[in-house]
């Protein structure tokens, strides 16, 4: 007997011949067992090849005369030495829980308390072998099981129990096998043997009224859809031989001048507008259309019905990827993946009892559906993940099978490389490669409308390369994307621990090309490439790092309310994600502000897209190849690079994202907050214009004041949303700390940002550069002292002089704007 099973005294016990197969029987033996009740002898089939059958199986790990007959009669009549066999385990009643073989009745009735059956219809409704089929495909409303005394019928015998269920719209032969029809058809069988021992089972006769018998699904032209039907009767239809056989049609895919077989699988009613997508021929019937979420026909009333997958040439495909070229993917086991797999090669050999190699296929070596129940349940105990009965479908061959499961574990992407169209440069005489084109739905693509922006080194003035820019309908696509992941997709289903494991491994990642982000993020926005590989992308990882750890601890709380007797009342708090995330990041620190925003709505469990600074979105793409290598699943992470008016406005007043992030100016904060409040009320976080001030008094360490001083205003080339924008200098030491600051500051090394020795670089972009000139102009013309700099350095780029302004009064402009670059402002204040 299995362990922690109690045997319930309450019946008397019965000696029970079980006479059947499956795993469902084996459960039909514990159950048994567990009520108190003996199995005197198992009758079940002969092992096909190696494989022996799990009823067989369990009867003789626990003793129990186990007999595997071929054949039971001849001509008719039973064979003598299999009824002597019989008579000799003197049972007292036969249970048949599931038996594909033809019993006779001299073996039906020769116990005391004769025979019961298990039947997967609402008897007698739905007579036959393909009783769970002919339920879906009838479009019945509610499906169930019975309990019969055995007769020389087909199924007709007197009910002693029934049991059912209502059916739902999309329910198919598996779905609602295991919900309903296994579970509760194993307690039945157990039922109703207390029931005959307690001598309370009654023989409740069937009616012909109502009764149909269905024919077995076996034969070929049983299977081929009526595309005549209505859209309804296609589903039903669909949907009743979903897994096993399978709906039979006739397709052309794309390119191809002939029909091949199809079997369809996964139908629903199809309730939204029509989408746009490829056509495909099916014969018989108007062409299909290939979409995002399948493969849509349609029914003679015009209801459409969409098709999940589709199965050709013995393979499943994804119906959405039918006019799709399937690629080879290929990935490298770690030692612990490497493990599972030969855990997982075991379980195969025990359900199939033959050896597995890397391309033996589950159904041509004979599994059956119980055996996909089987697997996927042992498969989800080895790999610790989610699986259904259609991963078995959608990947029948061992090494598909495997990797399928590792791919789960590693977080839902299918491919750990990402093909895109690469730029290609050599900067300090190493070769750089990065994408230029949009991130969707982890896939790098086009513009829809071809539309491109440049992206200029500002370090000499040259276009690095041309980027796509996202118009509305990209931005919708990428909506689209996060919303089906966050909803449906693999990001929805893994656990917080495993979303951390995700994050870490993208950190891990970013480490490992923490001198490329560098370097582009250096070419791409003037930062210099210590600074850069330091901060910029030191302190981005280290971002990745800490919110992966805080994927699984993010919790509600349990608040008492009330302690009046007798409720004890409380309330509690669950922390949920809120959905699809937009985000819109400045140009100062493309790949840190993508961190500091991103990471946390990931951590969450959200999804998002970004749009990062039209003139900076190189590290930001970059950053998107390398989660797709991270395994981080399609639709989580969309980088939609683009121009404030057309894709940060599409992305801020899209009705389906549901919380913006942005950093910039007042001035654009404030549209946005406009826009997010018009369009759905959208949650917002804004971080914009600041001035910051530092005061230093007269009885500081004047040394170190200044270095504060020139770390606080030229740090980053002034590009610094933290920068001080105004000093204020105690009146005793002002001109000291003037004089001080000046020197240092002459000793700036301005340069090369790629060089190490380099400590300024260029400002980001000319239009900003033009800005910090006429800010300088600005203060010039209000009287504030200009002691250095103020001009562009007469060289190739987009080079700025760090700037001090004295005598700066509380009134003028420069004493109360932003100028987001190396220009110090110094007001004195007097003494004490």
């Amino acid at each position: 007997m299995p362990p922690n099973h109690k045997t319930i005294e309450s019946n008397p016990s019965l000696r029970v011949a079980l006479i059947g197969q499956s795993v469902f029987a084996v459960d039909v033996f514990h159950k048994l067992r567990q009520h108190g009740h003996t199995i005197v002898g198992i009758f079940t089939i002969p092992d096909k090849g190696k494989r022996e059958d799990p009823l067989a199986k369990v009867g003789a790990e626990n003793d129990i005369p186990v007999f595997k007959l071929k054949s039971w009669r001849k001509a008719g009549k039973v064979l003598p030495e299999v009824l002597n066999t019989y008579r000799t385990l003197n049972a007292e009643l036969n249970v048949l829980p599931y038996c594909s073989q033809f019993i006779p009745m001299e073996i039906i009735n020769y116990p005391r308390l004769k025979s019961i059956c298990y039947h997967p219809s609402i008897l007698p409704r739905h007579r036959g072998a393909s009783s769970i089929n002919w339920t879906l495909i009838c479009g019945d409303k509610k499906a169930g099981l019975s309990i019969f005394w055995a007769d020389d019928g087909l199924d007709t015998g007197p009910i002693l129990l029934q049991e059912e269920t209502e059916l739902l719209e999309d329910d198919t032969v598996d779905t609602i096998y295991k919900r309903f029809l296994y579970p509760v058809g194993v307690s039945a069988v157990a039922r109703a043997v207390d029931m005959i021992a307690d001598n309370t089972a009654p023989r409740i006769e069937q009616s012909e009224k109502g009764a149909t018998y269905d024919p077995m699904l076996n034969k070929p032209e049983l299977q081929l859809i009526d595309f005549n039907k209505s859209g309804e009767e296609l589903h039903n239809f669909i949907r009743g031989m979903d897994s096993v056989p399978g709906a039979k049609c006739f397709i052309k895919l794309p390119g191809s001048e002939e029909f091949q077989e199809a079997l369809l699988f996964g139908s629903s009613i199809w309730r939204q507008p029509r989408p746009d997508g490829n056509r495909i021929e099916i014969a018989g019937t108007q062409p299909g259309v290939i979409h995002d979420e399948g493969l849509l026909i349609s029914g003679a009333d015009g209801i459409y019905v969409n098709v999940k997958r589709v199965k050709i040439n013995g393979r499943m495909k994804l119906a959405a990827t039918l006019d799709q070229v399937t690629k080879e993917i290929k990935i490298e086991y770690t030692k612990d993946e490497k493990n599972l797999i030969e855990s997982v090669r075991e379980i195969w050999e025990n359900i199939l009892s033959i050896d597995i190699e890397d391309d033996t296929d589950f159904f041509a070596s004979g599994a059956g559906s119980m055996d996909v129940v089987r697997l996927v349940e042992e498969a989800k105990d080895i790999f610790q993940i989610d699986l259904e009965n259609e991963d078995v479908f959608m990947a029948p061959v061992f090494d598909e099978f495997c990797l399928q499961c590792i791919f789960k574990t590693r977080g839902g992407a299918e491919s750990n490389e990402v093909e895109y169209n690469a730029v290609n440069v050599n900067v300090n005489g190493r070769d750089i490669k990065f994408p230029c084109q949009l991130f969707i739905n982890g896939q790098f693509v086009d513009a829809e409308n071809g539309k491109t922006i440049p992206t200029v080194n500002p370090a000499n003035e040259k276009t690095i390369c041309e980027v796509q820019c996202a118009s509305i309908g990209d931005v919708n696509k990428a909506v689209k994307a996060a919303k089906s992941a966050f909803e449906k997709g693999e990001w929805s289903k893994i656990s917080a621990r495993e979303r951390g494991q995700l994050l870490f491994k993208l950190a891990d990642l970013m480490q490992q090309h923490r001198e490329e982000l560098a370097i582009i993020e250096s070419i791409d926005s003037g930062a210099v490439y210590t600074l850069a590989l330091k901060t910029h992308v030191g302190m981005s990882i280290d971002t990745w790092k800490y919110f992966a750890g805080w994927c699984d601890k993010i919790q509600g709380s349990t608040i008492p309310v009330s302690h009046a007797r007798p409720n004890r009342n409380l309330t509690f708090t669950r922390k949920e994600p809120i959905g699809v995330v937009g985000l819109i990041t400045p140009w100062n620190y493309p790949l840190m502000m993508l961190s500091w925003k991103m990471a946390a709505c990931l951590a969450a469990g959200n999804t998002v897209i970004i749009k990062p600074a039209q003139v900076s979105p190189l590290t930001a793409l970059k950053f998107a190849e390398l989660s797709v290598k991270a395994g981080i699943p399609p639709g989580v992470i969309n980088v939609v690079p683009g121009t404030g008016s057309i894709t940060g406005h599409a992305l801020a007043s899209h009705p389906d994202v549901r919380k913006l992030g942005f950093t910039g100016s007042t001035e654009i904060g404030q549209v946005i907050m406009k826009t997010c409040a018009e369009s759905n009320l959208k949650k917002v976080s804004l971080e914009l214009g600041g001035k910051s001030p530092l005061v230093i008094f007269s009885d500081c360490d004047l040394d170190k004041a200044v270095r504060v001083g020139m770390q606080s205003v030229f740090f980053n080339k002034g590009e610094n949303c933290i920068a001080a924008g105004r000093l204020f200098v105690e009146d005793r030491i002002h001109d000291e700390f003037v004089r001080r600051v000046v020197s240092e500051t002459r000793k700036i090394t301005i340069g090369d940002p790629l060089n190490k020795s380099t400590s300024h670089g260029p400002q980001n972009h000319l239009a900003h550069l033009n800005k910090l000139l006429e800010f300088v102009d600005i203060g010039v013309k209000e009287g504030a002292k200009l002691e250095y700099g103020g001009k562009r350095l007469n060289r190739e780029g987009y080079f700025f002089e760090p700037t001090i302004f004295s005598n700066v009064e509380d009134t003028m402009r420069i004493a109360k704007e932003e100028s987001f670059g190396p220009i110090m402002i110094i007001s004195r204040f007097r003494n004490g």
